[in-house]
């Protein structure tokens, strides 16, 4: 019985390493602590392959995706879609660091970052899509975090930036239940996934602490970075605005917006 147990694990385990696996999240958030009625739902993947994972939005995908196919054939679209999570997370088998992809207004940040997690396993067991679930709690970004994982599935994976549990994280929630985030299904793909890169972002690359410091600064004057990229022109009705005055206007805007997105991830980036 013990040999057949093995055999079990051995073959559950290069039917997982053996294919390139797409894991589907679906992600419930808050954006504004004052409004709570107000929860958002996206889709998000979690691409595994063997040197490395990938977590984005299955609506951003879509979209660049899009794009990339009418680029190929020389047609300059504009995205489709709505994504509310415009954001990636790569992580690497066997190592603490990540790469974290974000915007902040036109420009995308790649931010080199070392993640380790303190998870505290519980004697506490569940059932999600008929895996067998164990509870680990941990603390990041300034949130006290509930996961579930299953050692069925022999990924030390989850969503976003979680990972280091004994196997993929079904379920991960923030003691507020501002973001929770579940496994809906589980797809496998038999070629290589490649992100499709458009080119037509200025790319800026950081490590943790100087993203930090940019991040506090962009939520402070989100437009500084576009002095001398907005030329003077004329809007839709011809009207002359000079180039202060659009960004003046781009500005305020981007404050409001700002103002209602307070309940973050990892909340500490607000401190």
């Amino acid at each position: 019985m013990k040999n057949n147990y093995l055999l079990i694990l051995i073959l559950l385990s290069n039917f997982i390493f053996g294919q390139n696996k797409q894991f589907l999240y679906e992600y419930k958030f808050i954006p504004d602590s004052t409004n709570k009625t107000d929860i958002k739902t996206e889709i998000m993947i979690l691409n595994f392959q063997k040197d490395r994972s990938e977590y984005y939005s299955s609506v951003r995908y879509a979209s660049d995706s899009a794009q990339f196919e009418d680029y190929q054939k020389g047609i300059n679209s504009m995205p489709s879609g709505s994504a509310m999570v415009n954001e990636w997370v790569t992580k690497y088998p066997n190592s603490n660091q990540l790469v974290h992809t974000t915007f902040l207004i036109w420009d995308k940040y790649k931010v080199k970052q070392d993640v380790e997690f303190n998870w505290k396993l519980t004697t506490e067991f569940s059932k999600i899509l008929s895996y067998d679930v164990q509870k680990a709690t941990t603390e990041f970004g300034g949130r006290k975090w509930t996961a579930w994982f299953t050692k069925e599935i022999p990924i030390q994976d989850g969503p976003y930036k979680f990972k280091g549990l004994p196997g993929l994280i079904l379920k991960i929630e923030d003691s507020n239940k501002s973001h929770v985030f579940e496994l809906k299904g589980i797809k496998s793909k038999k070629e290589p996934f490649v992100y499709p890169d458009l080119h037509n972002y200025r790319i800026v690359e950081l490590n943790h602490d100087q993203f930090i410091k940019k991040f506090k600064s962009y939520r402070q004057n989100p437009t500084a970075d576009l002095v001398g990229r907005i030329p003077d022109q004329r809007d839709a009705d011809g009207k002359f605005r000079t180039s202060s005055e659009i960004i003046r206007e781009l500005n305020q805007q981007a404050l409001e917006r700002l103002a209602k997105e307070n309940n973050l991830i990892e909340l500490n980036l607000l401190k």
